[in-house]
């Protein structure tokens, strides 16, 4: 849905929400389960910020009181009614990671000439390298280690541990006098970027509800490109030579991450699957509303087999009810790399493999050079182009994910990239379209740009936590990412090599045969999951079945 269809309402103090009453009179015993649960939220969660911080004491509790059954009569759909207020707030936390993310990447851009000057690395390109690869660098190990942190400390824990080196790492590069200082503090900042962009995608889909976690899970990628677009409006605002401002800046935006999560609510999936169920159930009200612990009692069965599995127990074949032979879900390790996980992560690590070897960031590195060559002489105003395209595009997204769904956009995403490859390939090289070159490359960046944002962008990052147990999601989430941010260098590093060896117009003829295959794998491999709880997701994949 739209983003400016999410409606926004305080938490009523002493009311349940009206579609939160059961469709037919309640017996006695349901009223006055009814009246206590009124009074519970009367007393605990008289408005949106109390209910936001209160989860996050009750995050940490170490209560083991059983969540209490809800059934599915007395209460809606988790979050189909409930306040979105509480939601938004913890989304709009996480988010600042993603927005720190994309500050962080871009801002070095700018004043790089003028960082090399100072620390006097002028004209030495390899070391010039250095303070951008530094970071990617870091990124790929950051994302290595996240999924181990974030599956035993929990999301929440794992965000705090993230904002304290992507707060440390800007000011360490602002105060660096040569370039070991100026790597160091760019390297901690990539691996605090590499945890939290495992960890972003993962807390919101635990955290959204059903009906709009693919709006808010296409949040992460919008904050991203805003994040790109803010250092962008940084560098045209800021002179060069305020290059250490420009990384004091950087570090706000992780200040606000931890500050936000030092208050903000713990996953109660992940609370639930450490039987941490009294903390769990209270952060299920805080978020989702009366109606919450419903939804965490539809998901006992596999958040306990996934804790036995994690214990190194056998599996849990009828847990609080649950149906026998529920399966465990594998715990990490080798054991991603076969039974019901195996699937999975084999379609995360792949989904970013074909984003990045479609060719989008060697479209954004070229995109200066393109517009230049079309008469547009301004790098500020290719990028600001370039910018404002994935946000719009992204916008358009997110409006489009629980209408569309995740698999038609990501389809439809990577065949528009190759269109638009393709239609660059044939301007650059067929001499009866040499006149029309510039406008033709304008235009098939612009419209490249557009198509990644519709899906190619947004989707794999959603759709990864999505499709994984809970079990294993934090690893496998940080094993896509590693896919990522290692494709991200190996297409970086080989581009300008493979331009000079073989010409612009094979190597985009190669980026649109990639996303060829991106397209063609996602309709045949990819399942959808539109409209669906993370639970009944697991419960297709594990059975083997897949939807169209």
């Amino acid at each position: 849905m739209p983003l400016s269809g999410l409606r926004l309402r305080p938490a009523s103090a002493g009311r349940l929400p009206l579609g939160a009453l059961p469709a037919t009179t309640p017996s006695p015993l349901q009223r006055l389960h009814l009246h206590t649960d009124r009074e519970r939220d009367a007393q605990h969660h008289p408005s949106t910020v109390a209910r936001f911080k209160g989860a996050a004491a009750a995050g940490d509790g170490s209560s083991q009181q059983p969540i209490s059954p809800v059934s599915s009569s007395e209460a809606p759909a988790p979050g189909a009614t409930a306040p979105l207020a509480p939601v938004l707030l913890a989304v709009a936390v996480a988010c600042a990671g993603s927005f720190a993310f994309g500050f962080n990447l871009s801002i070095i851009n700018g004043p790089l000439e003028t960082i090399a000057a100072e620390l006097g690395i002028a004209g030495n390109k390899a070391l010039m390298g250095l303070v951008v690869s530094s970071t990617l660098a870091g990124a790929a190990l950051g994302s290595l280690a996240g999924g181990g942190v974030a599956d035993s400390l929990g999301r929440r824990v794992s965000f705090l541990l993230a904002a304290a080196p992507m707060v440390a790492g800007p000011l360490i590069s602002a105060a660096a006098g040569d370039i070991n200082t100026m790597a160091a503090g760019r390297f901690i900042t990539g691996a605090a970027i590499g945890l939290s962009s495992a960890l972003v995608p993962t807390y919101i889909s635990e955290v959204a509800p059903t009906r709009i976690r693919g709006t808010l899970g296409a949040l992460n990628q919008l904050c991203i490109c805003l994040g790109i677009l803010g250092a962008l409006l940084v560098n045209v605002v800021v002179p060069a030579a305020a290059w250490r401002t420009m990384f004091q800046a950087a570090a706000l935006p992780a200040a606000l991450l931890g500050l936000g999560m030092l208050l903000g609510p713990e996953s109660p999936r992940w609370l639930a699957s450490k039987h941490r169920d009294a903390a769990a159930r209270d952060a299920a009200v805080r978020l989702w509303g009366p109606a919450g612990p419903a939804e965490l009692d539809l998901s006992r069965p596999a958040a306990t087999a996934a804790a036995s599995a994690n214990a190194g127990r056998a599996a849990a074949s009828d847990v609080d009810g649950g149906s026998p032979g529920t399966a465990v879900a594998q715990h990490g390790g080798l054991a991603l790399l076969s039974g019901p996980a195996a699937r999975p992560l084999l379609i995360g690590v792949l989904l970013f493999a074909f984003q990045q070897f479609a060719g989008i960031n060697a479209l954004v590195y070229f995109s200066s050079s393109v517009f230049r060559q079309a008469g547009v002489t301004s790098d500020a105003l290719a990028s600001a182009a370039v910018g404002a395209t994935n946000v719009l595009g992204t916008l358009v997204a997110a409006s489009l994910m629980e209408r569309a769904g995740r698999k038609q956009l990501m389809a439809g995403s990577f065949m528009g990239q190759a269109a638009a490859m393709f239609a660059m390939a044939a301007g650059f090289s067929l001499p009866a379209l040499q006149p029309y070159a510039g406008t033709i490359a304008v235009v098939g960046t612009l419209s490249y740009i557009a198509a990644f944002a519709l899906g190619a962008g947004p989707v794999p990052a959603l759709i990864v936590p999505e499709l994984n147990p809970l079990a294993t999601r934090g690893k496998a989430v940080s094993a896509a990412f590693v896919s990522h941010w290692v494709c991200n260098v190996a297409v970086g590093q080989s581009f300008l090599a493979a331009v000079q060896s073989y010409g612009l117009a094979p190597v985009y003829t190669f980026f649109g045969l990639m996303a060829l295959a991106g397209a063609a794998y996602v309709n045949s491999q990819v399942p959808e999951t539109k409209g669906k709880t993370l639970e009944q997701i697991e419960a297709e994949l594990r059975s083997g079945a897949k939807t169209a």
